[in-house]
């Protein structure tokens, strides 16, 4: 058995170690919101966080993750009242929207360790979430936007990454 922090809850998986942490998520767990897009941790889509870390869960052996808090997307909010997602609906990010759980997950990691981000920032932070729709131009107005917000926000995203 292999013992799991996911969103603050501790679960049990009788799995293969070295089974990505992707696959446990979507098919042990029940927990869809993270998405596989590539495989080879090229595309962000299976973005989750590992103790606050944006980590692509595709190629990530479930055994390496004992012992860490997980977050998948589940975690933000169950009302979009997460501040990057009250941005991302407010610049209307999404089009097709199947890259958007990996890119919303990269945004809050990045803005919970950079509260006021560079241009140079964001780029670095999300290199590797790759948008089909090439809406990029929108996810960095909304990272901006929920940088840009109020005290209460920036307090939000700090409490998230602990």
């Amino acid at each position: 058995m292999i013992v799991l922090n996911v969103n603050g809850t501790r679960r049990e998986v009788d799995v293969d170690p070295a089974t990505p942490l992707l696959w446990v998520l979507r098919d042990e767990l029940g927990m869809t919101g993270t998405k596989f897009g590539c495989g080879v941790a090229q595309c962000g889509c299976c973005t989750v966080h590992v103790d606050g870390a944006a980590t692509r869960s595709c190629v990530l052996p479930v055994a390496t993750v004992v012992g860490k808090q997980i977050d998948t997307i589940e975690s933000l909010s169950t009302d979009n009242s997460h501040p990057v997602q009250r941005a991302w609906i407010a610049e209307q990010v999404p089009q097709c929207g199947y890259c958007q759980s990996g890119q919303i997950m990269s945004a809050a990691a990045l803005l919970a360790h950079t509260p006021n981000p560079t241009d140079r920032d964001i780029d670095a932070a999300m290199s590797g979430n790759i948008c089909r729709c090439g809406t990029y131009v929108r996810i960095r107005a909304a990272i901006k936007q929920a940088a840009t917000g109020n005290a209460e926000v920036l307090q939000t995203l700090a409490a998230d990454a602990t």
